[in-house]
């Protein structure tokens, strides 16, 4: 399978909203409009990525972070082409860029309910923390 990445641009979000449309597990919302996404990859160049074969996107990941900590979200990979390590690799890069950067922890938000997600993140070493529970505030209606 001949898969390379390269860096997600704003160019990219028809195709990238489209698959994460078709991806189980992947919430959107009012976070995740073409404005928002541009403001999230202005604020954090370089770190999102995409996966293309025959410059076709088959996967799509956001990173970020805080200063502190990195964050991943929308890790998807179109479905007739995952379990080839699309994913992985789109992981892998993120991680490679903030240890660039020298964030030295990473977070993902995972869906109780998308049970291939938790087993894609749990196979590839990530831990689950029991200890914590998330809580947001909507600020803008």
């Amino acid at each position: 399978m001949d898969v390379r990445l390269r860096t997600m641009t704003i160019e990219d979000y028809d195709a990238v909203y489209r698959l994460w449309q078709r991806c189980e597990g992947i919430v959107l919302g009012l976070s995740d409009t073409r404005a928002a996404i541009a403001r999230f990859l202005n604020r954090n160049p370089d770190l999102s990525f995409v996966a293309l074969m025959d410059d076709r996107i088959v996967g799509a990941v956001m990173c970020g972070h805080e200063g502190r900590r990195g964050y991943i979200h929308h890790l998807a990979v179109d479905p007739p082409h995952r379990h080839h390590g699309i994913g992985r690799a789109l992981v892998d890069a993120c991680l490679q860029r903030l240890r660039d950067l020298n964030i030295e922890k990473c977070h993902i938000f995972v869906m109780n309910d998308n049970e291939e997600g938790f087993a894609f993140w749990k196979h590839t070493d990530w831990m689950e923390r029991t200890e914590l529970k998330v809580m947001t505030r909507v600020l803008i209606k």
